[in-house]
């Protein structure tokens, strides 16, 4: 396990492992992953940069507007071609952006307070934490995050406020 942990880490960084580089890897359903999710977002201090292929998991959602409570600097980016639980996203609508290309924004990845990088083939939604085979990787290495957050800051650049995504569909509105 120590080796494949040690191969993901250099493939993720560009074939540099740092000393003080950690990956944890979790699998669903054998482990409940929201809650792993809830944790990792109650431990934000100041930013989570979160790109989301599906984000319709509620509990997800609380944490992440919770997190925005506490001063938390929450920025969201979905993909245009899925369905997210915009009902419950009204609170955080201002941070949130849609990324509307013919090129899916298949990620499944958030990074938290610059330091740690959460990945893997797990949706944020009820079924892809709890209930489908899933993985999440920790990620704590400096050139994984700065990497995931150079490709984050591109796509969030580029990427339509959630009020000029079909209003139909999202029911959002400026405030």
């Amino acid at each position: 396990m120590r080796r494949f942990a040690l191969l993901l880490v250099a493939l993720l960084s560009a074939g540099t492992v740092r000393a003080d580089s950690t990956v944890e890897i979790h699998f669903s359903p054998v482990e409940n992953l929201e809650k792993i999710d809830i944790a990792l977002i109650s431990r934000a201090t100041t930013t989570i940069d979160m790109a989301a292929y599906v984000l319709s998991d509620w509990a997800v959602i609380d944490a992440l507007g919770a997190a925005e409570q506490r001063g938390v600097a929450v920025r969201i980016l979905l993909d245009a071609s899925q369905h997210h639980a915009y009902e419950k996203l009204t609170n955080l609508a201002d941070n949130i952006r849609v990324k509307r290309s013919n090129v899916f924004m298949h990620l499944k990845s958030y990074a938290i307070d610059g330091e740690l990088l959460r990945a893997g083939a797990a949706n944020l939604s009820a079924s892809g934490l709890k209930h489908q085979d899933n993985e999440l990787l920790i990620i704590k290495d400096p050139t994984a995050v700065q990497a995931f957050s150079a490709r984050f800051e591109a796509m969030w650049t580029n990427a339509k406020p959630i009020y000029e995504h079909d209003r139909a569909v999202s029911g959002m509105e400026p405030k």
